[in-house]
């Protein structure tokens, strides 16, 4: 009995996933910086910067800490990341950074090391980002987590809440806890291509059951 064609999954290495669509990037070829990490499949949406992304939407990024995004995650125009280069002292009069000016200020660099670093910033599988949010330093986003549109994110996120404002706060988780547990558990994100593509309407549209039902291994109900 034929099952009928195999299922064939998108390509994760094409820079325009969609045809006719130049404002649509797959973040992961387009990266180049050792700094910046991308799952598969996870893009970026702008009409007249896309392929800017590491310029224009990561800034203040002079390292060493990372920025690492999940797989199949979707950014909105404008998603900006700030990065822990962003820091200036406070513990003093003045806030200015002198010496990055260069001349005979540069002989007081001292003055800008040990500034707070809150470490990498780290964005989970399956997170939506809204258009113009702003992530700040050092913060975590849980796997399934969706930030408002125009919010500020300060603080860890945590998997599959929705947040939104300035500063972002929670507006709803969008399961129970117990179901939250289920799905990070099955890890869809994780799942081989050809299997997921099997199984994209259960991943979509289907319940917590159905796509504990549908992972690898599962055997088939008789």
């Amino acid at each position: 009995m034929s099952l009928g064609p195999t299922p064939i999954p998108a390509d994760p290495t094409a820079l325009h996933p969609m045809p006719g669509q130049p404002r649509v990037v797959q973040l992961k070829p387009l990266i180049t910086s050792g700094l910046i990490e991308a799952g598969e499949y996870s893009y970026y949406d702008d009409p007249e910067h896309a392929t800017e992304f590491e310029t224009r939407n990561v800034l203040y990024h002079y390292g060493p800490e990372r920025l690492v995004i999940g797989k199949f995650c979707a950014l909105g125009t404008g998603v900006r990341f700030i990065m822990n280069g962003a820091n200036h002292r406070m513990d003093g009069p003045s806030t200015f950074p002198f010496p990055t000016l260069g001349g005979s200020w540069a002989d007081h660099f001292d003055l800008l090391t040990g500034l707070p670093n809150r470490g990498d910033t780290v964005i989970g599988n399956d997170v939506w980002i809204g258009y113009e949010a702003v992530i700040m330093p050092g913060v975590r986003i849980g796997h399934g987590a969706i930030i408002s549109s125009r919010s500020v994110v300060v603080s860890d996120v945590p998997d599959y809440a929705i947040v939104g404002g300035n500063p972002a706060r929670l507006i709803r988780t969008r399961y129970e806890e117990a179901d939250i547990a289920r799905l990070l558990a099955v890890a869809w994100w994780d799942w081989p291509a050809d299997h997921l593509t099997r199984h994209i309407r259960t991943v979509m549209s289907g319940t917590v059951a159905e796509l504990e039902a549908a992972a690898p291994g599962v055997p088939p109900k008789s």
